[in-house]
């Protein structure tokens, strides 16, 4: 049996983030760089391409743009929230949710994961968490 890949391409527009302050604390960030990074992070537009299962994901915000292109099921290189190496491996959590838990490549921290998921209203709900800290934005389409 295939499965069906749900489509996550298109242009997000982050509408509510939660705890995203709380994640930072909880990965070792400074106030200064906190207060930096939430009011950078308050509007970031994600541009999302996918072929099958590999995904692009471009996050662009005032003060910097990310870019990570990796396939379901296959390990890849990133960086954590707060910009440390790790290795991600990706999986299917659910049909139209992927889950991937990140390992450090050197040094020592909380465990950080992240997933996404398409809901059944077209959202994009993202999850990140450290340790026990979670945050969850939601993006619409535009």
């Amino acid at each position: 049996m295939e499965r069906k890949i749900p489509d996550f391409s298109g242009t997000w527009k982050m509408r509510s983030s939660e705890n995203f302050e709380e994640l930072l604390k909880a990965l070792g960030v400074s106030m200064m760089l906190r207060k930096i990074a939430v009011a950078a992070a308050s509007k970031p537009s994600v541009e999302i391409t996918q072929d099958g299962e590999t995904l692009s994901i471009k996050t662009s915000t005032s003060v910097r743009t990310t870019h990570v292109t990796f396939t379901v099921g296959q390990g890849f290189n990133e960086a954590t929230v707060d910009g440390r190496p790790c290795t991600s491996l990706p999986r299917w959590e659910t049909d139209s949710k992927i889950s991937c838990e990140q390992t450090l490549q050197k040094g020592e921290g909380p465990k950080t994961a992240w997933t996404r998921e398409l809901t059944n209203d077209g959202e994009l709900i993202l999850t990140m968490s450290a340790d026990d800290v979670i945050c969850t934005r939601v993006y619409i389409r535009e």
